[in-house]
């Protein structure tokens, strides 16, 4: 740690595994300095106090790429807070730039080719290979002098406030625990045409799949996966080799899975989630009506900048515009949905496509 506190900026990723467990955690943080990479295992290291004063710390700036999911799981598994942030894929798409993921641009400017097939492996197991270790250093090794280039063009093309207000907002990002949706199957690709009886086997498979999920501490999917469970859900077998799943399917869950089923074709077919209150759901005409002018407004300026749309303003920063039509750059300031140099930029602009 007393190198670390010795240095203006340090750069920082995670790797974690979710896509082997249910209850998906943080398994490795790197950091790197100008002269030196580290690994931290927090598996294995059982204080990680002194790395969270330092990324609460303002002396400190912290780089990222694509912070922002890093930022959610380090602030969920350890309540870190964080300060004086910089991420160079939003600096990337502030200044346009095509290709701005963390492969794309090291290829570009420095001649490194990533293994990205290592980042899908299973980084809660140990020992982590070399090969993993390999590349978890290079995904962080780099980001300090992109984090210089970046800078300086943005500098150069007069986008710096714009970046470090949009930047300084990552600090603020809330992790909030999705819960399990036992609804959840509506949105499985062709369950809505399915017949009553068929969605009803589908609802009691999807419940099953979650409770062996958990209890097994894997992801649903590699249970078994949604497809699957749409035939399932039609065919609805009744012997163990007409499941057609693969031998360890069967051989963990055919018993169970059948008995799901069986279970299941007793079963009231389930009722469609209900419609958000207020009428018929729908966002009242005037709101929508101004929603789309502003989008508009927004596909011509992000055309002018050549950046994406949500570069300028995101959907839901538009739609809560719409929702208050403020009438003065007062009354949109006191929204708080932009910041300072937004809100110089675009507020004139934006109460002139509101009073269209």
């Amino acid at each position: 740690m007393a190198a670390l506190r010795q240095e203006p900026a340090l750069a920082l990723d995670t790797e974690s595994d979710s896509l082997y467990r249910y209850f998906y955690r943080v398994c490795l943080i790197q950091i790197s300095l100008p002269d030196v990479d580290y690994l931290v295992d927090p598996l294995r290291v059982p204080d990680l106090e002194p790395l969270g004063d330092l990324l609460a710390d303002p002396a400190h700036e912290k780089v990222f790429h694509a912070a922002e999911n890093d930022i959610l799981m380090l602030k969920r598994d350890f309540g870190f807070s964080f300060a004086n942030l910089f991420d160079t894929m939003v600096a990337a798409r502030i200044l346009g730039w095509r290709q701005v993921s963390l492969a794309a641009l090291l290829e570009k400017h420095f001649g490194v080719v990533l293994d990205k097939r290592t980042q899908l492996t299973d980084w809660g197991r140990r020992p982590l290979s070399k090969a993993q270790l390999s590349y978890a250093r290079l995904d962080s090794h780099y980001l300090l002098p992109l984090r210089e280039l970046l800078a300086a063009e943005l500098q150069r093309r007069g986008r710096w406030r714009e970046a470090q207000e949009s930047m300084a907002a990552l600090a603020a990002v809330t992790y909030v625990e999705k819960p399990f949706d036992p609804d959840g199957f509506w949105r499985i690709r062709g369950a809505r045409d399915l017949r009553p009886a068929e969605l009803a086997v589908l609802r009691e498979l999807y419940l099953w799949r979650d409770s062996q999920a958990r209890a097994a501490n894997r992801p649903p999917f590699k249970i078994i996966g949604d497809d699957a469970l749409m035939r399932l859900s039609q065919r609805q077998p009744l012997h163990l080799g007409d499941l057609r799943l693969s031998e360890r399917q069967v051989d963990h869950y055919g018993d169970s899975l059948l008995a799901v089923i069986r279970r299941a074709q007793e079963a009231p077919p389930p009722q469609p989630p209900a419609r958000p209150r207020g009428g018929n759901g729908r966002p009242d005409p005037n709101v929508t009506a101004r929603f789309d002018r502003l989008r508009t407004w927004r596909v011509g300026r992000a055309a002018a900048r050549q950046v994406e749309a949500d570069v300028v303003l995101t959907n839901d920063a538009l739609m809560a515009i719409a929702r208050a039509a403020p009438a003065s750059l007062e009354e949109l300031a006191a929204l708080e949905i932009l910041g300072p140099w937004k809100l110089e930029e675009y507020g004139a602009e934006l109460l002139e496509a509101l009073a269209a």
